[in-house]
């Protein structure tokens, strides 16, 4: 097992709570700043760079069956489908694996609030109460206190992957993880001068973002994706598409295998509704109040997602006007037995509390709860407002450029929990870790491949059932 830092990994509270206390609450900035060039001491920049199998790793295929567990059993093999298509795709399906791999690298013993699954794909834009799109990380199911070097290296690790998907030279791919490194490394510099109340209000404008990229073609695409986000994600654009109307009540459209119904899931969903009202502020839970429950599908999301227990709930007013939400199960993250556990008893209050924490912004309807059958859940509206970019269509120039916004959104959201000075300090104003960075993304990529091949050879040997969709 690769050496770490002391102090690195352990049963924390999640930053935020009461009882965690933050380095910002104790020192100045400027000895926060030495505190963490001193860690350079005990974790060398460099030694980030590292990576080989630890003695006594675990089979990779039997880490993807060990996730599988809990899921709906009719659609596991969906999820090996999506996972088994590419190296990447695998990935994006193995945060269990990684998981086990970064808790044997070296670490500063800086937590903040980590995603836990920062790939590429889950960031993107979304839409604030007041209708203003964001840039952020939007998919924190595997959200936990953790040492923040997990999520940059899992996020460096899907640029590479996600540059040779796409047919890329090496050289752009590695281009790609230093402009994401740099640009973390840079804002968070930034980050770590600023007075807490101005760090917290801070925020990546979409628009303005889009008006700062220097390629016009590249720019009218991004403005055209957010006005088509925006179309496609208003009730009135949505509800058609997923709803039909023909019957004495509107229900979903089965699109199987994506959404379907299941019989005798009524009450169930009717009872974690009511736990999930009990959560919201009294002025929410009034607006909440004035729709109707109608019906309710499975809709299965993503890969990583793919077999826990994800719905989509019709509801509407008295005029016919409908909201729809996406209620997601919430499992055990993936960090858990690496970063100790959460201090939510449900796992979806520890998603949510994820979200106010990372997220500059927030779902007016997000929330928690419980079904009848001891699931967790969090909810939240249904697309509201989001913009997803084609990353399978970038090439060099707008991979670099998705790059330094990720590196930029990751920095935000890990200052808002963890310490920025602190983490400034250790990074510096060279590109060393970026170098490094750069290097153990490269070799963690390959790794994946392999990983992957060992998925291929179960599927032809028929140890690992697949079954296949378009969706990816």
């Amino acid at each position: 097992m690769q050496e770490r830092a002391p102090g690195a990994v352990g049963g924390r509270a999640e930053p935020g709570s009461r009882e965690s206390e933050t380095l910002a609450s104790r020192l100045s900035r400027a000895e926060r700043l030495a505190l963490g060039r001193n860690l350079r001491k005990a974790c060398k920049r460099g030694s980030h760079a590292a990576w080989s199998p630890p003695a006594g790793r675990p089979d990779p295929v039997s880490l993807v069956r060990e996730a599988d567990k809990g899921r709906i059993r009719e659609l596991v093999p969906l999820r090996h489908g999506r996972m088994v298509l590419s190296p990447f795709t695998f990935y994006r399906g193995a945060a269990l694996n990684m998981a086990l791999d970064l808790a044997t690298t070296p670490v500063t013993g800086l937590s903040v609030q980590c995603c836990g699954d920062a790939h590429l794909l889950n960031f993107g834009g979304f839409a604030t109460p007041e209708r203003r799109v964001l840039f952020s990380v939007n998919d924190l199911d595997e959200t936990l206190a953790a040492p923040w070097e997990w999520d940059l290296k899992r996020l460096a690790t899907s640029f590479v992957l996600a540059c040779r998907s796409n047919g890329l030279h090496e050289s752009h791919a590695r281009e790609a993880v230093l402009t994401c490194a740099r640009s973390y490394r840079q804002h968070m510099a930034q980050l770590s001068g600023m007075k807490p109340l101005d760090l917290w209000n801070l925020s990546v404008e979409a628009e303005e973002a889009f008006s700062t990229i220097k390629d016009a073609s590249i720019r009218r695409r991004a403005i055209w994706d957010l006005k088509k986000a925006r179309k496609k994600s208003v009730p009135g654009e949505l509800f058609p598409r997923l709803v039909r109307t023909s019957g004495k009540s509107p229900v979903f459209k089965d699109q199987i295998p994506t959404i379907y119904h299941l019989k005798h899931v009524d009450l169930d969903v009717q009872e974690t509704l009511a736990g999930y009202r009990k959560c919201l502020t009294p002025s929410h839970r009034a607006l909440l109040d004035r729709y109707e429950f109608k019906d309710v599908a499975i809709k299965v999301v993503g890969v990583g997602s793919v077999g826990t227990a994800c719905w989509v709930v019709l509801l509407m007013d008295m005029d016919g006007d409908p909201l729809i939400l996406q209620v997601k199960e919430a499992l055990p993250s993936v960090l858990e037995r690496h970063a100790g556990r959460s201090v939510f008893s449900n796992h979806g209050q520890r998603v949510v509390n994820g979200h106010w924490l990372m997220q500059p912004a927030s779902d007016m309807f997000l929330g928690w709860t419980a079904g009848e059958s001891g699931r967790h859940y969090y909810i939240r509206q249904l697309r509201d407002v989001k913009v997803k970019f084609p990353v399978e269509t970038f090439r060099k120039a707008e991979m670099t450029l998705f790059a330094h916004w990720c590196g930029h959104s990751l920095a935000l959201s890990h200052a808002r929990s963890g310490d920025p000075a602190s983490i400034s300090g250790y990074l510096g104003k060279s590109d060393a870790f970026d170098e490094a960075l750069a290097a153990f993304s490269v070799a963690y990529g390959d790794q994946t491949e392999k990983d992957h091949a060992e998925l291929e050879r179960a599927v032809r040997s028929g140890k690992v059932k697949v079954e296949y969709d378009d969706a990816r």
